[in-house]
């Protein structure tokens, strides 16, 4: 009998248990941290939000088409990108278009294995049309650095370019761009994030200390997964990022919004970019 009265009485307590509210265990939120951002693709992606560095408030309510701004906060002026791809420019036409500046590039490294540096075969004709047109311009220099010192190597060529003029012509700053190429024989084929960084502070530090100013050019993914944001603050930022508005998540000087600019004055396409200046509440503009 007495066995019966334990197995009873364990029974019972077991039922107890299993009535008993158990302690849920905390959800995990797998985005904590993180931000939905435009892919360029259609869909959205989410990444890691960089501690310091400044957020773009930019909405897709700010613009209408062709860029159109439609907020007052900022100063908004259109430029385009040039290089010799797109031939012998007639700067009196690109200017009577409405065009107010341009990022003309300098020069380039090839992608091969030699990494040859190059002049751009417009880069002289490009600046003086667009200097004799009151076109405002700023530089830029196709990267492929594969480390600091090539980098520096780069900066120091520019530079040499860049002596007839000085960095009282220049309106705009000099950048960076280093770019992916998915040629299978790129010589810059999966180089690390942090060393691309490092090419870009060694390029922009040059230019810096020798009076100019100086950005990175990046697009979304470059600047998402590859650059160390957070290792570039105080650069200008010009972000490519084809679309209806600027949906690069971080704060960004120039937008190239489009690739498929139709100017006169420029046979076939050319690309197209709006410079923002913020305007301080008392009336005063910074950049």
């Amino acid at each position: 009998m007495r066995k019966k009265i334990a197995a009873l009485l364990i029974a019972l307590l077991a039922l107890a248990g299993c009535g008993r509210a158990r302690t849920p265990t905390p959800s995990v939120d797998p985005y904590e941290g993180m931000v939905q951002v435009e892919s360029g693709y259609g869909v959205k992606m989410w990444v890691r939000e960089l501690e310091g560095v400044p957020v773009s408030g930019f909405t897709a309510e700010d613009f209408g088409e062709d860029g159109a701004y439609l907020g007052t906060d900022y100063r908004v002026t259109r430029g385009i990108d040039v290089s010799e791809h797109q031939g012998e420019i007639d700067w009196e036409a690109v200017a009577a278009s409405g065009v107010e500046f341009a990022m003309i590039r300098a020069g380039y490294r090839g992608y091969g294995e030699a990494g040859t540096l190059r002049e751009d075969l417009f880069f002289q004709a490009n600046m003086d049309g667009a200097l004799a047109n009151g076109i405002a311009i700023g530089v830029y220099f196709f990267s492929q650095a594969l480390n600091a010192e090539e980098a520096a190597e780069e900066a120091a060529f520019l530079l040499e370019l860049l002596e007839p003029y000085g960095p009282g012509a220049l309106a705009l700053p000099v950048y960076f761009d280093w770019e992916d190429i998915t040629h299978d024989t790129a010589r810059t084929n999966g180089l690390d994030g942090e060393i691309i960084t490092d090419c870009a502070l060694a390029f922009t530090d040059a230019m810096e200390t020798a009076g100019y100013a100086a950005g990175v050019y990046a697009y979304r993914y470059l600047g998402y997964f590859q650059y160390d944001l957070t290792r570039l603050a105080g650069l200008s930022l010009w972000i490519g990022a084809v679309g209806d508005w600027p949906d690069f998540y971080y704060a960004h000087e120039l937008w190239q919004y489009s690739i498929e600019g139709d100017l006169p004055g420029i046979d076939g396409n050319v690309d197209l970019d709006l410079r923002f200046e913020r305007i301080e509440a008392e009336g005063a503009e910074v950049s």
